[in-house]
Parts: structure tokens; C-alpha cells; sequence
């Protein structure tokens, strides 16, 4: 199995969320660090976005940002998207379907990470 390092950096978005609406919106940075000796190309996503009511909802897709990067040995990849969630509160959490050159195929766990509101939590 691959391994890879995954960090991510997330923000609420004050400008652009709106809570009068239960509107809030969150960016988020998730640094891909290829740990392995081999290079491995990032086939699929799969999201599982719980927001502070416990509400769920799953996103899957190709790539990332419309991207299907290759990750070479001690390299990594970093981008950025975003969430929107109806409480000042929530959770994201997943895995990255990657591709060794082979064809083997291997799931890469994102950690589970918090987007909230600043001040909202201690």
C-alpha cells in the first residue's frame, strides 16, 4: 500500500457566507505528500461532509479541482476547494483513490477535520 502524508488548512469564509440563510462557507488546503518510493497518480475522491446537526452528505468524483495529478516520490500536491454548510459547524472526512504506475490501486484515508466558524468553539 502507498503512503502518503495528508495536511490540511481550513477557513471560514466570512465574506462570502451568509448566516441569516444558514449559509456558511468554508475553504480548505490539503497538502498531498507522497511518502513512498513510487509515484502514484490520484485517481478519485470521496468526501463524507457532516455538518453540526449530524446531516450527511457524500461527494465523490474524478480527481481534484478538475485535476488528476501525478505525486513522484518525496513530492507532493497541494490545492484548494471549499464546503458549504448549514451550521457554524461541521466535519469532513474521506479517502483519495490513488494510482501506482503498476495499475495498482490503493485508498489513501483523509483524516477526519473541522470547519468552524471562529470563536464558535473554544
Amino acid at each position: 500500500m502507498l503512503r502518503f502524508q495528508i495536511h490540511v488548512d481550513s477557513r471560514y469564509l466570512e465574506d462570502r457566507s451568509l448566516p441569516e440563510e444558514d449559509k456558511y462557507v468554508f475553504a480548505y488546503t490539503i497538502t498531498i505528500r507522497n511518502l513512498d518510493t513510487k509515484a502514484a497518480k490520484l485517481l478519485n475522491r470521496y468526501w463524507l461532509i457532516t455538518d453540526g446537526n449530524g446531516k450527511t452528505t457524500e461527494v465523490a468524483g474524478a480527481g481534484v479541482v478538475g485535476q488528476q495529478p501525478t505525486i513522484q516520490p518525496g513530492g507532493q500536491y497541494s490545492y484548494t476547494s471549499g464546503a458549504v454548510l448549514e451550521t457554524p459547524v461541521g466535519t469532513m472526512e474521506g479517502h483519495y483513490e490513488m494510482e501506482e504506475e503498476s495499475g495498482a490501486k490503493s485508498k489513501t484515508p483523509i483524516p477526519v477535520f473541522r470547519l468552524a466558524v471562529p470563536k464558535v468553539l473554544n
